[in-house]
């Protein structure tokens, strides 16, 4: 399956390359949503909350009003969740707080679960050299995304992976490392990073996972075409 990304960043909808060079921007978000309005899933990611510079939320709120998303980004507490759920997020995307003094904080991911749902997380494991990384892509952990996953999946229903050092490249992701993370978890799995032709997501397709593409689908490099068509 094919999840379109949106991601904001001072109030508009933008592309980074492996989370640091801006490649594109735009102020036409609901241009976009119009055009994901076929596709049963979207991601929505506030860059700004995530790099502890601020938040999105009028615009994230007006977002999950015209069709549902799943959000992340700067979700680092209980009540941050509660809020991003409030604005109109179906599920919440957690990253940064499961983790703690590089290693995972079961502590925090249980008491999560318990306020908002297992239902309603998704545990990003993002990684870079091999390793999580965490708080906008710049502090890495000691644990890697199939350990993070094992580790995690009593807490959360989806898990989503993402290979920062091919995000933002369109040359495709590492196969491998997302068998890895397949591998250690009976949740769903949703990658992203690099994922730029229908053949990249056949190959995850096979391997009963589900991508997330940005980059691709705001260049011109991968046609959408919605499900069923």
């Amino acid at each position: 399956m094919l999840i379109p990304s949106i991601d904001l960043r001072d109030g508009q909808v933008v592309q980074l390359v492996q989370g640091k060079r801006l490649a594109l921007a735009t102020d036409d978000w609901q241009g976009w949503v119009e055009r994901f309005r076929p596709f049963p899933k979207v991601q929505l990611i506030d860059l700004d909350a995530a790099m502890e510079r601020g938040a999105n939320e009028a615009l994230m709120a007006t977002i999950c009003a015209a069709r549902a998303c799943r959000v992340g980004g700067g979700i680092r507490s209980i009540a941050r969740a509660r809020l991003v759920l409030d604005l109109g997020a179906t599920h919440v995307i957690v990253s940064s707080a499961l983790f703690r003094d590089g290693q995972i904080d079961l502590e925090f991911a249980a008491s999560l679960a318990e306020a908002i749902g297992r239902e309603r997380i998704i545990a990003a494991v993002d990684s870079s050299a091999g390793v999580v990384t965490i708080r906008g892509w710049q502090e890495r952990t000691r644990v890697t995304a199939a350990e993070a996953a094992r580790a995690l999946e009593p807490y959360c229903d989806e898990f989503l992976y993402t290979n920062v050092d091919t995000e933002g490249l369109m040359q495709g992701i590492p196969i491998d490392a997302v068998r890895a993370v397949r591998a250690a978890t009976s949740r769903t799995v949703v990658a992203a990073g690099g994922i730029t032709t229908y053949e990249d997501i056949a190959a995850l397709e096979a391997i009963g996972v589900d991508a997330v593409v940005g980059m691709a689908i705001y260049t011109g490099r991968l046609a959408l075409t919605p499900p069923g068509a």
